[in-house]
C-alpha cells in the first residue's frame, strides 16, 4: 500500500538562526509609518484648531445684540398717573409683584405703592438703584417719598427693553464679568459639571470614571463626563448642535485642551458664563447665563434665589429637554437633583436645602427677553431717526444700547385703541379698514407711541410713515395761524363771510368749494369759522393770507413741500400721519419748533453715552407763541362745540382738549388730531384701497384718538394768558361783562377793539339757515358740520 507523502508546503521550515522573522519588522514600520502619518496629520490640524480657538475666543464679545429700551419712567408728586398705567409700565419692565425691597419687585396695597428699582445706565449717566414708595389717586401721583424717609421731588425707575436688533446670528447674550456671577452659581456649576475643574488641564479622566460610576446606579445619564472647558468648546467654538459624532468629540477634546494651555481658569469660566448655550426662544438663541436669567426668571443675575441658581445649572446639561416651561416635572427633578450636589458638597446649608426643595421652579410663563421686534413701527421710527449717525450694521450685533422715547403704557393703549375702534367700525359693515397713529409729548417733542397698522405686531407697511392721504381740513388751523399772526388785521372776534365763493385759478378754471353740509351760513366770528370747518370761510381767510404763505408755513414747520395754490387752503396734499403730527407739534407745544424724535441717546456697552438726542428745544419767540395760543382756543372751541363736540359726551371734557377733524373727498380718509396738556395724538383711518369709507373724521379717527385719551393719563391744557388780553365783546367793541349778549375773546394785547360802554345791543349777524323743503316741512334738520355732516376738504 503506497504511503502518502507529507506536502512539503504544510511543513514547517526550521528556523534559520541567520536568516530571522520579518514580522517584527513590518510592524514597527507600519507603526512608525501610522505615527508619521498622524504627526503630519495632528501637527497641522492641531495647529489650525489653535488658530481657530484664538479667533473665536477673541471674537465673542463681538456677538452682542443691539438693545432697544423705552424710556425710564419718571414719576413725580402730582403727574398724571393711575394704577392700571403704573402696573403696565412695570410689568413692561420685568418688575415682579413681592416684597419691594428686593431690587425690580414692587409690592402693592390698594393705590399704596412700594417699588425697589435696579440701577441703569441712561444717556445722562448711570442712575443708580432705589426704594420708593408712593401713592395713585385722582388720577395722579399724590405722594412721593424714599421708602420710610422723606419725601422727594421726583424718582426715575429702570426701562423696559422693548427691541433687539441682532447682527448675523440670532443670539440673545449680556455680557458679565466672572465677579458679577453669583458665588453659589459659580461653585454650585462646578460641584454638579466638574468637580476638578481646577485641577485638569481640559480632560478628566477620574470625573469620566465618576460620571460612568454616577449614571449606571441610576440607570439613566444623570452626569456628564465633559469638563466644563469642553462644554465651552462645543457652545463657542463648535456651535450647537445635537450630533454625535467621533470627529465632534474629537475636535471638541483638542479645542479643550488648547483653551487650557492658552488661558487661566477665571478666564475660561467668565467666557463660559457668557458663551454657553442657556435655551431658545423661536430663531433666537439664549447664550450666556445674564440672559439666561432674564430669559427664564426676568430677574437680574444678583436677584436669583438659592433654587433658580440650581435650575439654572440644571437647564445647561439640556436646556430643551429640561426646558421648565415645556417639561416642568423633568426640570423640576434636575432640579432637586442639582439641590442636592449642592447640599452635598456643603455649598448650601440644611434648612436652605430644605426650603429650596419646597419652592416652586419660579419661571416665568413667557421668556423675559424681548422679541427681535415686537414693535415694528416704532422701531421702524428709530432706525429712520439713526439713519444719519449709524447704518444698519453698524447697529444691528454691535452691542450697544438704544434709548428711546418710548412709553410701554402709551404704546399699550395706543394699540388697543386702534384694534378696539376697528373692530366696532368693522362690526358696521366696513370691512378691510386701517389705521395708522402717532403720539408725542408736546413738552419736549418726544415720540411715545407710534401704531402703523391694524395689526399693529404685523411687520411690513408702515402707514404712520409711509401712507401718504389725503389731509383734508386738518390743514385749516395752518391758515388761521397764520392770519391770527397779524393782529391789526385778524383776531378770534373777527367777522368772516361764510357765502358762496369763486376763486379764478391761473389755468382760467374757477374753483367754487362749498361746505361739508351744503350750507351757507352768513358772517361769522373767526373762531366759529375753524371750530366748526366752514370751508368757504375759510378760503376767503387763506386767500387774504396768501397760499405761498401757508406754503412756505407747512415747508418750515414740518418740511411738507405743497403747491402754493387755492386749493392747498382746504388741505389737498398728501400727508402722512407722522408729518401731520410734526405740524401740529407747533401749535400743541405753544408755537416751539420741535422734531420730533424716537430717539434720546445711544450708550456703548460700558454705558457710556455715544450720542445724545435729548437736548431741550428752543423756547418759542413771542410772536408764534401767542398765534399758536389764539389757534389752540379756537381748537377748544371745536371740541366744545364744533365737530369735535363729541369728545365732550366721551367723557373728556375735563381735558379741555384742542382738536381738529379732518375729512377727504368722498369720505376716503379719516382724520383727527389733537392734543391735551401733556400729549399730541394724530389718527388716520382709512383702507389701502383708497374706497370711500362712509367716515367722517369725527366718526372714524376721532373715536381712536378718544378710546386712547379716555386711558392714557395726561394733565388738561390750560392755554397761558402771556400776550393775551381777554374782553367782553358785542359786535365790533368791547364792552361790559353783563352786556346782553356779549361774548368773552381773547386778543393779543394792546390790539382789543375799543371799548364802548354797555347799550342795548344791536341785532348782530347770525348765520343765516338755507333749509330744504323736507326740513322746512319738518321731517327733520342737517346736523351743522360735525358727527355726521362734517368737512370734506379738497
Amino acid at each position: 500500500m503506497a504511503r502518502t507523502r507529507p506536502d512539503p508546503k504544510r511543513e514547517p521550515r526550521p528556523r534559520d538562526p541567520d536568516h530571522p522573522s520579518p514580522w517584527p519588522r513590518r510592524i514597527l514600520t507600519w507603526v512608525l509609518a501610522a505615527a508619521g502619518l498622524a504627526a503630519g496629520f495632528l501637527v497641522p490640524y492641531t495647529l489650525y484648531l489653535n488658530h481657530e480657538v484664538s479667533e473665536r475666543f477673541d471674537q465673542l464679545r463681538w456677538q452682542l445684540p443691539t438693545r432697544v429700551y423705552a424710556r425710564p419712567l419718571e414719576l413725580a408728586s402730582g403727574m398724571p398717573m393711575d394704577s392700571a398705567t403704573l402696573k403696565t409700565e412695570l410689568d413692561a419692565a420685568g418688575y415682579q409683584e413681592g416684597d419691594g425691597e428686593r431690587p425690580g419687585t414692587y409690592a402693592r396695597d390698594g393705590a399704596q405703592w412700594r417699588i425697589s428699582s435696579r440701577g441703569f445706565n441712561d444717556v445722562g449717566g448711570p442712575v443708580p438703584p432705589r426704594r420708593i414708595e408712593l401713592a395713585v389717586g385722582g388720577g395722579v401721583v399724590s405722594r412721593l417719598r424714599e421708602a420710610g424717609g422723606e419725601a422727594i421731588a421726583s424718582a426715575r425707575l429702570d426701562p423696559a427693553r422693548i427691541a433687539t436688533l441682532y447682527g448675523q446670528k440670532q443670539e440673545e447674550r449680556r455680557l458679565v464679568q466672572l465677579h458679577e456671577v453669583p458665588e453659589l452659581l459659580v461653585t454650585g456649576l462646578q460641584a454638579v459639571e466638574d468637580r476638578d475643574f481646577a485641577h485638569h488641564h481640559g480632560l478628566d479622566l477620574s470625573g469620566i470614571m465618576r460620571a460612568l460610576w454616577v449614571n449606571l446606579k441610576a440607570g439613566e445619564k444623570r452626569q456628564g463626563a465633559s469638563t466644563l472647558t469642553q462644554q465651552l468648546a462645543r457652545s463657542g467654538l463648535l456651535g450647537i448642535g445635537r450630533e454625535q459624532t467621533w470627529t465632534r468629540k474629537f475636535n471638541e477634546m483638542i479645542y479643550a485642551v488648547l483653551i487650557e494651555a492658552r488661558y487661566d481658569k477665571q478666564v475660561i469660566l467668565e467666557a463660559y458664563f457668557n458663551q454657553v448655550y442657556w435655551g431658545q426662544r423661536g430663531s433666537q438663541a439664549i447664550h450666556g447665563v445674564s440672559a439666561a436669567a432674564e430669559f427664564w426668571f426676568a430677574r437680574d443675575l444678583d436677584e436669583l434665589s438659592t433654587e433658580q441658581i440650581a435650575l439654572l445649572i440644571g437647564v445647561v446639561r439640556g436646556p430643551s429637554y429640561y426646558d421648565p416651561r415645556r417639561h416642568p416635572e423633568r426640570a423640576l427633578e434636575r432640579r432637586n437633583f442639582v439641590l442636592g450636589e449642592m447640599h452635598e458638597t456643603g455649598l448650601i446649608a440644611d434648612a436652605e436645602y430644605q426650603r429650596a426643595l419646597e419652592a416652586p421652579l419660579g419661571v416665568t410663563p413667557r421668556p423675559g427677553t424681548t422679541s427681535a421686534n415686537r414693535f415694528p413701527a416704532y422701531i421702524d421710527v428709530v432706525r429712520r431717526h439713526l439713519a444719519n449717525d449709524y447704518t444698519a450694521d453698524a447697529l444691528a450685533g454691535a452691542g450697544l444700547a438704544v434709548m428711546t422715547a418710548m412709553s410701554p403704557s402709551a404704546q399699550a393703549y395706543a394699540e388697543g385703541a386702534v384694534t378696539g375702534t376697528l373692530k366696532a367700525l368693522e362690526s358696521e359693515d366696513r370691512p378691510d379698514l386701517e389705521a395708522a397713529l402717532v403720539l408725542t409729548d408736546v413738552h419736549q417733542g418726544e415720540i411715545l407711541a407710534v401704531v402703523g397698522s391694524g395689526t399693529p405686531a404685523a411687520h411690513g407697511f408702515n402707514r404712520a410713515i409711509e401712507a401718504h392721504r389725503p389731509v383734508g381740513s386738518l390743514i385749516k388751523p395752518f391758515v388761521y395761524l397764520m392770519a391770527l399772526a397779524n393782529p391789526r388785521q385778524w383776531s378770534l372776534a373777527s367777522w368772516v363771510d361764510d357765502s358762496p365763493v369763486s376763486i379764478t385759478l391761473d389755468n382760467g378754471q374757477v374753483w367754487s368749494p362749498g361746505n361739508s353740509d351744503g350750507e351757507s351760513h352768513g358772517t361769522v366770528r373767526l373762531i366759529d369759522a375753524l371750530a366748526r370747518s366752514y370751508n368757504q370761510a375759510t378760503v376767503r381767510v387763506g386767500m387774504d393770507v396768501g397760499p405761498a404763505v401757508i406754503a412756505g408755513l407747512l415747508q418750515d414747520l414740518a418740511g411738507i413741500r405743497a403747491p402754493a395754490n387755492p386749493s392747498l387752503i382746504l388741505g389737498s396734499i398728501d400727508q402722512s400721519p407722522y408729518a401731520m403730527a410734526q405740524l401740529y407739534q407747533f401749535i400743541a407745544s405753544g408755537g416751539e419748533i420741535q422734531a420730533l424724535r424716537a430717539v434720546r441717546g445711544v450708550l456703548d456697552g460700558d454705558g457710556r453715552a455715544l450720542n445724545r438726542y435729548d437736548q431741550p428745544p428752543a423756547p418759542a419767540n413771542e410772536r408764534d407763541a401767542i398765534a399758536a395760543r389764539l389757534t389752540t382756543i379756537a381748537l377748544q372751541e371745536a371740541v366744545r362745540s364744533g365737530t369735535g363736540r363729541r369728545l365732550v359726551a366721551d367723557g373728556l371734557g375735563d381735558l379741555a382738549p384742542a382738536g381738529k377733524t379732518g375729512t377727504s373727498n368722498d369720505s376716503r380718509d379719516s382724520w383727527f388730531a389733537g392734543y391735551t396738556g401733556d400729549h399730541l395724538a394724530v389718527a388716520w383711518v382709512g383702507n389701502d384701497d383708497n374706497e370711500p369709507t362712509g367716515l367722517y373724521g369725527s366718526t372714524g379717527a376721532m373715536r381712536v384718538w378718544s378710546r386712547l385719551f379716555t386711558q392714557l393719563p395726561s394733565s388738561a391744557l390750560e392755554v397761558g394768558d402771556e400776550g393775551l388780553d381777554w374782553r367782553w365783546v358785542v359786535g365790533n367793541n368791547v364792552t361790559d361783562a353783563g352786556c346782553p349778549g356779549a361774548r368773552r375773546f381773547a386778543f393779543v394785547t394792546n390790539f382789543a377793539p375799543a371799548y364802548v360802554p354797555c347799550q342795548p345791543p344791536e341785532p348782530e349777524p347770525v348765520e343765516s339757515e338755507r333749509r330744504g323743503l323736507l326740513e322746512w316741512l319738518g321731517f327733520g334738520r342737517r346736523e351743522e358740520a360735525g358727527a355726521q355732516a362734517e368737512e370734506q376738504g379738497e
